[in-house]
């Protein structure tokens, strides 16, 4: 049992890794679509600051996952693997078509997945998925008002300055705004998976009760205590993907939705950083993908409503729609396949 359980830890942090490949364009695409940094460092300045986060929030994210979300009393190793293989699945069938869907839902969609085809949907927790399904809306509405407003201030701020001088002062302000979106990034997603993780070793917990070598530090009591280990891994592996990048997304955040310049991306990852921040410090497992794109819509959008490529949008949203029913759904097979090879 103490492998198995080793083996889904590493699974998970797989899951974290390419949360981080996926979603990299969400910390850079606008920075590199402004051309105020190549890909290369883009990626760098990214991933560092995807670990930042580290340091600088709590745990409130991981908790809502761990315990919030699903009855932990059903929990076992089956259905927490079960769950990362149909967000991973999800993850890179999206990523291969250059659609950027929400890793986030994919994982808390393929969990949800899991644990009802384990017990029914007696294993959700209403109270923890309302605030999860009402941001799904939320999210993106939030960051295209941010996006918009900052977006209308600025050009108000330097309506007397030519656009040469506003492109100079943003391409250096853009590097700042990059990095705050980053850090937003790293402290919502990763939380995200050390939840999972923590999920898991509690229901496992008998099999380290025992240990005295490294595995001793697999035994947790509560949900409400993240291990450094949990914490430092989950940093470490969204940073990592994060600086190997998704370009396939890269080019339909950074490019295709709008034309940006950097005073709009400078608007677009404030607002959405702001917006994801204030949701990490109330524990709510938001999407930074539609965060980030509804700031990008709105920044766009004020300009005219035709700089918006609508039907770029519109792809974008259907993703959105079937990613957790279709991150369940090829979760409970997972489970319904680990179950009956475990039998």
């Amino acid at each position: 049992m103490a492998t198995y359980i080793v083996i889904i830890v590493a699974v998970a942090f797989i899951f974290d890794f390419i949360n981080g490949f996926h979603d990299s364009a969400n910390s850079i695409a606008t920075v590199v679509g402004t051309r105020v940094l190549n890909p290369l460092v883009a990626v760098a300045w990214a991933a560092a600051f995807n670990f930042l986060a580290a340091f600088t929030v709590g745990t409130a994210v991981a908790r809502t996952v761990g315990k919030g979300m699903i009855d932990v009393s059903i929990v076992t190793p089956n259905v927490i693997l079960g769950g990362l293989l149909g967000a991973i699945a999800w993850n890179l069938v999206t990523w291969y078509y250059g659609l950027p869907s929400s890793s986030s839902h994919a994982l808390v969609g393929g969990y949800a997945g899991a644990a009802v085809a384990k017990a029914g949907f007696a294993a959700i927790i209403p109270a923890g998925w309302i605030k999860t399904l009402i941001f799904i809306v939320a999210s993106p509405v939030i960051g295209l008002v941010a996006g918009y407003s900052l977006m209308v201030a600025f050009y108000w701020m330097f309506r007397w300055f030519s656009p040469a001088r506003v492109d100079a002062i943003f391409r250096r302000m853009q590097l700042a705004s990059a990095a705050l979106f980053s850090l937003s990034h790293g402290a919502n997603d990763a939380q995200k998976t050390m939840g999972i993780i923590v999920g898991l070793l509690l229901s496992a917990q008998g099999a380290f009760a025992q240990e005295t070598g490294w595995l001793r530090h697999f035994h947790v009591d509560t949900a409400d205590h993240i291990p450094l280990w949990v914490e430092m891994g989950a940093y470490t592996a969204i940073a990592l993907g994060t600086l190997f990048g998704g370009w396939r997304i890269v080019h339909t955040m950074g490019s295709r939705i709008t034309k940006l310049r950097p005073v709009g991306g400078c608007a677009a990852e404030t607002g959405g950083a702001i917006a994801i921040l204030i949701a990490t410090r109330f524990g709510i497992p938001v999407s930074t993908t539609h965060t980030i794109t509804g700031a990008i819509v709105g920044v766009g959008a004020t300009t005219r409503l035709s700089a918006v490529r609508w039907g770029v949008a519109g792809r974008i949203v259907w993703a959105w729609v079937l990613t957790i029913p279709a991150s369940a759904s090829i979760a409970a097979l997972f489970l319904l396949l680990l179950e009956a090879v475990s039998t």
